[in-house]
């Protein structure tokens, strides 16, 4: 008899996260928004102040920043992003079950060309990653913990991104 993997154990992409920080500067906020779209193909949302920080000059209610989180076709989306930073991550941009990294200009990114009215950004890119059975602690009736030998550990977070993107890990 064979011995076949538990399809509970395997590791999928749940979301990846596009995030960029503008301050209080509106046409940055504007700029943002649209490279968000041209990368993804989706509708960013703009990320709003919630408490007061007067050093800064916030207060609630500001736009400060635009996002954009996509949970379906991650793979080739995830795919170009790494190509971006040449496939390398550091150990201490992973997580137990998440990674980030940041990308200082969107012209590295593949298939995205200078555009003058956008000038030069950069970005932040969040992944989050799952095991099927993980709704079990947000769904809304009888949610309940995620065993221990569910969670997904920093090597195995390491594993995943070495056999599924071949990234190199420093």
């Amino acid at each position: 008899m064979e011995k076949t993997e538990n399809p509970m154990r395997k590791i999928r992409i749940e979301k990846v996260t596009l995030n960029m920080g503008t301050s209080k500067n509106v046409d940055k906020l504007e700029r943002a928004m649209k490279l968000l779209e041209r990368i993804t193909g989706a509708k960013p949302v703009k990320t709003i102040t919630e408490r007061r920080i007067p050093t800064w000059g916030l207060r609630p209610g500001i736009p400060v920043g635009a996002k954009v989180t996509i949970r379906k076709n991650t793979d080739e989306l995830l795919k170009r992003l790494l190509q971006a930073v040449e496939n390398k991550l550091k150990s201490r941009q992973i997580n137990a079950g998440t990674f980030a990294f940041g990308i200082k200009e969107y012209i590295d990114i593949p298939g995205l060309k200078y555009d003058p009215a956008l000038k030069v950004l950069g970005l932040e890119v969040t992944v989050t990653l799952e095991r099927p059975g993980y709704r079990i602690k947000r769904r809304r009736i009888k949610n309940k913990k995620i065993g221990r030998s569910h969670l997904i550990t920093k090597e195995e977070t390491i594993n995943f991104l070495k056999e599924k993107f071949n990234v190199q890990i420093d």
